[in-house]
């Protein structure tokens, strides 16, 4: 018999299969290459993942799987746990009790960016946002591979117990919020800034000299965002559900 899914679970669990299509809608998917993970309300040790098969242009709220910190499915299903996505998602959510959501990404502009060695420049107005406040993680090797478990303890120290957003060097991109709409927000502000950094980069090959942010205008920006606070909020979160409501409706199941 399933198991009746609670109001606030089920709230979560729309929101995370919401997130999924928006991430395909923009472009940011990767096959089944990539995961996006959220807390269960209440629960400091069990988290919703997407099941491993199920492609991001699909994903409903009823198919997502919910798994403890031992990788565990709790819930009957036909799927199995992404190996990967597990091993990445409990580290952050097992480290960060502030943390509700946690996006991950392998797109392009991304991975572009984690393979230079300056990682995201201070160049444009996108990217202040993250100037000082962008965690960098070395890449390992995959996070399925045998012994990975290893590697969450690093994951969690270089995150620290105040950064939001990360790039995984020669990897990609890793967004967290205290809601589903926060950490998409957050994702799609980071990627559009390596986008414009990578079409930067690719005209100075041609001539062209980068411009960066003056730096007394770059520490004004972070205090600005020091005094803010992490959280922003979602503001645009319940219009692009209704976009999404719009087009396919079927997230929601």
């Amino acid at each position: 018999m399933a198991r009746e899914i609670p109001e606030d679970e089920m709230k979560v669990r729309v929101d995370l299969a919401a997130c999924y299509r928006l991430i395909d809608h923009y472009g940011m998917s990767d096959l089944l290459g990539t995961h996006i993970s959220a807390r269960v309300p209440g629960k400091d040790d069990e988290f919703l993942l997407n099941p491993y098969g199920v492609y991001f242009e699909e994903m409903t709220a009823s198919a997502l799987l919910r798994i403890n910190m031992d990788g565990e499915v709790l819930d009957e299903s036909n799927y199995s746990v992404n190996a990967a996505g597990f091993t990445i998602h409990s580290a952050i959510l097992g480290g960060r009790p502030d943390v509700d959501c946690a996006l991950h990404t392998h797109t392009v502009a991304g991975m572009a960016v984690g393979a230079m060695e300056e990682g995201l420049l201070p160049m444009t107005q996108t990217s202040m946002q993250f100037y000082k406040r962008l965690a960098y993680h070395d890449y390992e090797g995959g996070a399925s591979r045998e012994g990975a478990e290893a590697e969450c303890a690093r994951l969690q120290e270089d995150l620290g117990p105040k950064d939001m957003a990360m790039v995984l060097r020669n990897h990609g991109l890793l967004t967290c919020g205290a809601t589903v709409g926060d950490a998409f927000r957050r994702m799609k502000k980071l990627e559009h800034a390596c986008e414009v950094q990578m079409h930067a980069c690719a005209m100075r090959g041609e001539g062209q000299t980068l411009r960066l942010i003056d730096e007394g205008v770059r520490e004004e920006i972070y205090q600005v965002y020091e005094k803010r606070g992490s959280e922003q909020g979602d503001m645009g979160w319940p219009g692009l559900l209704r976009r999404l409501d719009r087009e396919d409706p079927s997230f929601r199941h």
